[in-house]
């Protein structure tokens, strides 16, 4: 398949933080998925796009889901009333009491431009990007999270990038099903491994690891999985080609500690290694959004 189906695109900035964020190894990612050849792009487990948003290059055809419906929800807003969802934030301000008060709301109540400004107000608002567990973050050397100056520019970049992307809600083995065929690329970044509940209850159970490497093994298309290295992630996932890249985090003043990922791709493959090497030593960690 001819590499020229890919054009130029602007990234853009993931709009507020996420847990399963890709800040530090996307470069190595994004390098890696523009590498395949592909005409169709889609990732299962958006999140708030942490290495879709990042890309420079989209080919004519573009899906991203997630089953978390508050996500959908804000991405199918900014897609289609960035204006509506700005103005949202016109009096609101970052504070504990409102802070409380959305949390309380139940977003069944609320309009769709409601529910997204709730949504994207908790996630900025609350400490390292969590969904579930949620509490107020703040920082003494960080002006505010919620900040209508500081969303103005990120909804209006996000809008730009989503227009003519398919949004769906589905569980990620009903998405593989539905696009899979010759010519599309699947980026996946399941929940990591030990750590399944910290997107809720249920959301990813126990042996999810073992049917979705059944439904890769039997894909007419390509992917790319994104993964922390443990013990049972290489079992799983023995009969593909795998690559293991090290990162090195320090959480505040804390010591650095090494991380490993490992970057599992189909069996039409060579290998997964990438074209560089990633050493990071950030001062800070961020939060996986």
């Amino acid at each position: 398949m001819e590499m020229d189906t890919l054009r130029p695109v602007r990234p853009a900035r993931p709009i507020a933080a996420y847990i399963g964020g890709k800040k530090r190894l996307a470069p190595l990612i994004v390098e890696r998925i523009g590498a395949i050849p592909h005409r169709s792009y889609a990732e299962p487990f958006i999140g708030m796009g942490g290495v879709f948003l990042r890309r420079d290059r989209r080919p004519p055809a573009e899906i991203i889901n997630d089953v978390s419906g508050e996500v959908v929800n804000l991405f199918r807003v900014v897609q289609r009333h960035p204006d509506a969802l700005e103005a949202q934030f016109r009096f609101l301000l970052t504070a504990r009491a409102t802070y409380d008060v959305l949390q309380a709301t139940d977003p069944r109540g609320l309009t769709d431009i409601e529910r997204a400004a709730r949504f994207l107000y908790l996630q900025r608002a609350s400490y390292g990007g969590k969904v579930t567990g949620q509490t107020f973050g703040v920082s003494p050397l960080e002006s505010a999270a919620v900040d209508r100056r500081k969303l103005r520019p990120l909804i209006d970049g996000l809008a730009q990038r989503l227009a003519g992307v398919v949004i769906e809600n589905l569980p990620y083995g009903a998405l593989l099903e539905r696009y899979d065929g010759p010519g599309v690329l699947f980026y996946l970044d399941p929940p990591y491994h030990g750590s399944e509940d910290d997107y809720g209850a249920g959301v990813f159970p126990p042996g999810e690891f073992e049917r979705m490497a059944t439904q890769l093994a039997d894909l007419k298309g390509r992917f790319l999985l994104s993964i922390n290295d443990t013990p049972e992630i290489r079992r799983v996932f023995a009969a593909f080609p795998m690559d293991e890249v090290r990162l090195r985090y320090t959480i505040g003043r804390s010591a650095a500690t090494e991380a490993a990922e490992l970057l599992i791709c189909d069996l039409r493959s060579a290998d997964c290694r990438p074209q560089r090497s990633l050493f990071d030593n950030p001062h800070s960690r961020e939060p996986r959004g």
